[in-house]
């Protein structure tokens, strides 16, 4: 060997070090893959790099987050190339914004896209000869949203005082949303009346990290078929305001609904959720009407209710297709939240019986229940985990709308035990949806049928309906 020259081995050595990217190093990749939910796969030294909010195609510049031996973790920069299905976002706030991020896909690429990460993920799961049906659309690509939580921040560190969502990649810094397209003009027309109002009085925001400030939250309700409102303010404790002025300046202004309610809650919480200490009525009611299926639903500034209003009679109308005939059967509806599904299925059914922990939620079903002069529903508050053990009736049919996180594994035996013919699940989350139904699966049950039905257009979330039977022994 010469003086002066490296080894063979040594240089081979140096030159994969030097393609190995490090933590916070900028890198350029091409997008290959996407996986649920809305993760990019890319390649480099034949290492697989995980890329948030990316798109199959796009050439993309970005900052190495987190280093692991078998994956590196990125967040992007900037789009260098855009992706062959790519168009021009609508929303204005597009990349700024931290929603939508499917904004600039054409919508049917957005259904293909959904479709095929659910099925990817029940193959992964090991699950088979089942048929999967076609994804249905939700029925407004654009302004489908019933309820908006607009938090209030300011556009960067110390500057003008903004209402709307999280920047992309900040938990602090906001972007007032006037532009955007997946709510109602009302919705924008009260946002910015808000927001002006204590711009103009320079009324603080509730600063997360200091746990200093008022304004912390503006929730904004609207029925889709009866263009009902109920606006929530909600603020901490640390001044005391009058806002008569500000309720009749929502109160004047030209909006195509009609606004019902207009709350203020006090929130003295250290996280950054809303929630109420107390919750008081400044003027009108404090609950709003919407129509589902020719059934009516009151629902309160805090009840649970699908986002998408005319999605939601879409995804109700294939558990009933699912269910067939269920004249005279006895039905659980677990997890129900304000009784929804229940209430569908009751006017087709023997007997329904619904359970959710949230009492609020479940006061709301069995008005609902009375509202709509159904007399064959029951509604139980408390945790499902519990209170299945305490029901007497033998449910032929047993339908589960759980959160995102699924069904507890516990649920899981003691929901079996009962024996059912048919289990509907309804899932928000494809990735608990496919580890649970594995647990079905091997502890009796066979997968039927499978449809996803999109209520969150131009966001990478999607609702999944399944039907399973109890395999015979």
């Amino acid at each position: 060997m010469k003086q002066g020259t490296v080894p063979v081995f040594l240089q081979k050595l140096n030159v994969r070090r030097s393609k190995m990217p490090k933590k916070n190093q900028v890198i350029d990749v091409t997008v290959e893959d996407l996986i649920f939910p809305n993760k990019g796969i890319a390649y480099i030294d034949g290492k697989k790099v995980i890329i948030k909010n990316a798109i199959k195609g796009q050439k993309v510049r970005a900052r190495v987050t987190k280093k692991r031996k078998d994956k590196i973790e990125a967040s992007i920069i900037e789009v260098l190339e855009k992706s062959p299905i790519e168009k021009e976002a609508l929303c204005p706030h597009f990349g700024i914004c931290g929603g939508c991020s499917y904004q600039t896909l054409p919508y049917e690429e957005q259904l293909k896209l959904k479709e095929s990460q659910v099925k990817r993920l029940l193959d992964n799961a090991g699950l088979e000869g089942y048929e999967f049906l076609d994804i249905l659309p939700s029925p407004s690509e654009y302004n489908y949203r019933n309820k908006m939580e607009f938090t209030f921040g300011d556009v960067e560190k110390g500057g003008e005082l903004a209402l709307g969502m999280h920047k992309t990649g900040s938990f602090y810094e906001m972007v007032t949303v006037e532009g955007c397209q997946i709510v109602h003009a009302d919705f924008i027309k009260i946002m910015m009346a808000v927001l002006i109002y204590f711009r103009e009085r320079k009324i603080p925001f509730y600063h997360t990290r200091k746990h200093e400030g008022y304004l912390r939250h503006l929730v904004i309700r609207r029925s889709a078929k009866l263009g009902e409102i109920l606006v929530n303010l909600v603020t901490s404790s640390q001044m005391n305001l009058d806002l008569s002025d500000l309720v009749e300046e929502v109160k004047n202004l030209k909006l195509e609904g009609e606004l019902k309610g207009f709350l203020h809650t006090i929130n003295d919480s250290l996280a950054d959720v809303v929630q109420s200490d107390e919750t008081r009525v400044l003027y009108g009611q404090d609950y709003f009407m919407e129509e589902l299926l020719g059934l009516k639903f009151k629902i309160s500034a805090f009840s649970f209710f699908q986002t998408n209003s005319l999605g939601a009679e879409r995804l109700y109308s294939v558990v009933r297709d699912f269910a067939g005939s269920t004249k005279d059967k006895i039905i659980f509806d677990l997890y129900c939240g304000t009784g929804t599904i229940a209430q569908i299925m009751a006017d087709v059914s023997k007997k329904v019986i619904g359970i959710e922990i949230v009492e609020e939620a479940v006061q709301a079903a069995k008005e609902n229940a009375k509202l709509n002069g159904l007399e064959n529903c029951e509604f139980i508050a408390g945790d499902v985990l519990a209170k299945v053990d305490e029901l007497k009736d033998k449910p032929d049919l047993i339908i589960l709308d759980p959160p995102r996180e699924g069904v507890h594994p516990k649920a899981i035996d003691k929901i079996i035990k009962f024996g059912a013919k048919q289990i509907i699940y309804v899932s928000c989350k494809p990735t608990s949806l496919a580890r649970d139904l594995k647990i079905f699966v091997e502890k009796g049950y066979k997968v039927e049928k499978v449809r996803c039905v999109d209520m969150f257009p131009h966001t990478p979330h999607v609702e999944c309906v399944v039907l399973m039977s109890r395999v015979e022994k």
